[in-house]
């Protein structure tokens, strides 16, 4: 399967499906909220803990049945919990629905990564990556101010509508348009309960391979504290309208596509270590200085806004950089590293989301002190995986 712009546009769109849930209906918490009683970041944290489980499924079921097969079947998942969320009269029911809609999502947003492992060297994936990015960092531009707009013309319910749309057609384009990458002879011969434990075992042990999992992890986390976060802190104390919150939103998200197409092009001329060694700093130095801001009560939106922009923008260099990297260590299970790197990543970011759901102040405290433990985290796990990290170790797969 050529990486074709065809082919990275079809896997886009599969990784954008997560996004799109996430993003899209965070205009709508009040009016959720208003009709349903208090507590809508839980239905946040109901779908990533269903990213969580159902990323610990996908990916070992497809090193033996191969990657087609779960994407289609997520998919159909993905599409009849969108369009049930339309029928809702509780919170609770909602947040059930949240979960399966993850179980839907998580299915694309895990196999594509194994996709691209399985035929690229891990250059080639780093970059292929990167151009993913400019795809699916779309969904994070459009989704709010598409949910947005149709907050203004429709009611909450018709932005589940439109994923359940959306994720029919991209399930109609798999089935036809979506080849199989993982060959029959390259597939695991057994599925067996104690045989996946083994492997995720090695996987935790395996130093490497989480110290870029990690790396990568903890750094989405701070992201997915914004995601979670932000409505309240950009909407209440500084006074953002749902309009004006989308904007916000996009212009982040758009700094994150530049610094993924610019990550592609460096990788052309360097290796992706050191660029993913410098860009650590970003992140980690942004929330700390948003933090001690904070602490003084120096935290301007002007201030605010360029911080969370450096922040979000770092990721574009960190997030395919240590991907790659990680999971070049496991060329024979690609599918359970790349679910354990998924997994890993949103059950820290269900535990952020619901630490902000239930720590509530009348200024960013909670925001600002959670990105900046997972940013100063993940800096910490990128030296301790430096600390055995040769040349040797990092030059992989004919890079």
């Amino acid at each position: 399967m050529p990486a074709s712009p065809s082919w990275l546009l079809l896997l886009g769109c599969l990784i954008a499906l997560g996004p799109l849930a996430i993003d899209m209906y965070l205009p709508a918490f009040p009016a959720i909220e208003a009709e349903l009683g208090s507590g809508a970041q839980l239905t946040l944290s109901g779908f990533f803990a269903g990213l969580v489980i159902g990323q610990l499924v996908y990916g070992p079921i497809s090193d033996r049945v191969g990657r087609r097969r779960p994407i289609l079947v997520g998919t159909v998942i993905y599409t009849l919990a969108s369009l049930a969320s339309t029928q809702v009269t509780s919170l609770e029911a909602l947040a059930a629905l949240r979960f399966l809609q993850a179980l839907g999502a998580c299915a694309g947003m895990v196999l594509t990564r194994a996709i691209v492992r399985d035929c690229c060297k891990v250059r080639a994936a780093a970059q292929a990556q990167s151009r993913l990015m400019l795809v699916m960092g779309l969904a994070p531009i459009l989704a709010p101010t598409l949910g947005g707009w149709l907050l203004q013309h429709a009611e909450w319910r018709a932005i589940f509508m439109a994923q359940g749309i959306a994720g029919a057609l991209i399930g109609l384009a798999c089935l036809f348009s979506l080849n199989e990458s993982l060959p029959p002879e390259k597939r695991h011969h057994t599925l067996s309960i104690p045989q996946i434990t083994h492997n995720f075992g090695a996987l935790l042990r395996h130093r490497y391979y989480m110290g870029c999992t990690l790396s990568s992890g903890l750094t989405l986390t701070g992201m997915f504290a914004y995601i979670a976060g932000s409505p309240a802190v950009l909407i209440t104390q500084y006074g953002l309208s749902p309009q004006e919150f989308a904007v916000f939103f996009g212009v982040n998200a758009a700094g994150f596509i530049v610094t993924s197409q610019v990550n592609a092009w460096l990788l052309k001329r360097h290796h992706m270590l050191p660029i993913l060694n410098r860009s650590l700093w970003v992140p980690m130095l942004a929330s700390l200085a948003a933090l001690t801001a904070n602490h003084y009560q120096a935290l301007s939106f002007p201030l605010f806004a360029v911080l969370l922009f450096m922040f979000i923008a770092s990721l574009g260099f960190i997030v395919p950089n240590a991907s790659a990297m990680g999971l070049d260590t496991q060329k024979q299970q690609v599918g359970a590293a790349a679910s354990l790197q998924g997994a890993l990543q949103f059950l820290l970011a269900a535990v952020a989301a619901t630490l902000l759901s239930q720590w509530q102040t009348h200024d960013a405290l909670p925001l600002t002190l959670v990105m900046s433990v997972a940013s100063v985290s993940a800096f910490l796990a990128n030296r301790w995986m430096l600390s055995t990290a040769t040349e040797a170790t990092w030059r992989l797969d004919g890079d």
